[in-house]
C-alpha cells in the first residue's frame, strides 16, 4: 500500500478512493434506500410457516361453521317463535274446554239450555282448532308415557297389561307439539 503525505498527517490510498467515490454524484433514491440483502432463513421455518397456516385456515373455516350454525339455530328459533306463539294463549284456554265438556255431559231438563252450551262449545272447539289444537288419539289404547299421564292404577287380570281403561281427561297437541298430556286409569297385571 502507497501512503501520501499531507499536512494532516498519512493517508491510505484506500481512503483516497473513498474520498473519490463520495465525489461522483449519489442517486437520491440509492441514497435513501438501504440495500436489502437476504437473510438466510433458518432450516425448518417455512415448514413452521406453512404449518401455522393451515391452523389459522382450519381456525376459520371452523369459525366459520360455527357462524353458520348459529345464523340457522337464531332463524329456527325466530320461525318457532312465531308459529308457537299461540300456544300459551291455547294452554290457558284448555280448562275452559274442559268445562264445556263437562257441562255436556250433565243432563238437563231444558233442551234449549243444552242445546246453547252445546253450540258454544263446537264454536269455541273450532275456533282453537283452526289455531292448531288437536286432540291426542285414544284409537290406540295402549299406555304411552309420552303422551298419557296415569293418575289412576288398576290391577287386574280382566285387561292386558298397560291397557287404558278411562280417560279422565283428554289430551291435546298444538300444531304437533304435546300441549297436555291425556290423564288416563291404567289396567297392570301383577
Amino acid at each position: 500500500m502507497e501512503t501520501l503525505n499531507n499536512s494532516n498527517g498519512v493517508f491510505t490510498e484506500d481512503v483516497q478512493r473513498q474520498n473519490e467515490r463520495s465525489a461522483e454524484p449519489v442517486e437520491p433514491e440509492a441514497a435513501v434506500r438501504p440495500e436489502i440483502t437476504s437473510v438466510p432463513e433458518p432450516p425448518g421455518e417455512l415448514e413452521r410457516l406453512a404449518k401455522e397456516k393451515a391452523e389459522l385456515q382450519d381456525l376459520l373455516q371452523r369459525r366459520q361453521a360455527e357462524f353458520d350454525n348459529y345464523r340457522r339455530r337464531v332463524e329456527r328459533e325466530r320461525s318457532d317463535l312465531f308459529e308457537y306463539a299461540a300456544m300459551d294463549s291455547v294452554k290457558a284456554l284448555l280448562p275452559v274446554l274442559d268445562d264445556f265438556q263437562r257441562a255436556l255431559k250433565v243432563e238437563t231438563a231444558d233442551k234449549e239450555y243444552a242445546r246453547g252450551v252445546e253450540m258454544i262449545y263446537q264454536r269455541f272447539y273450532e275456533a282453537l282448532k283452526k289455531l292448531g289444537l288437536e286432540p291426542v288419539s285414544t284409537e290406540n289404547p295402549v299406555f304411552n308415557p309420552h303422551i298419557h299421564n296415569a293418575v289412576d292404577v288398576v290391577d287386574t287380570k280382566d285387561h292386558p297389561d298397560q291397557t287404558i281403561l278411562e280417560e279422565y281427561q283428554p289430551g291435546y297437541y298444538f300444531k304437533g307439539r304435546l300441549l297436555r298430556p291425556a290423564m288416563v286409569k291404567v289396567a297392570v297385571n301383577q
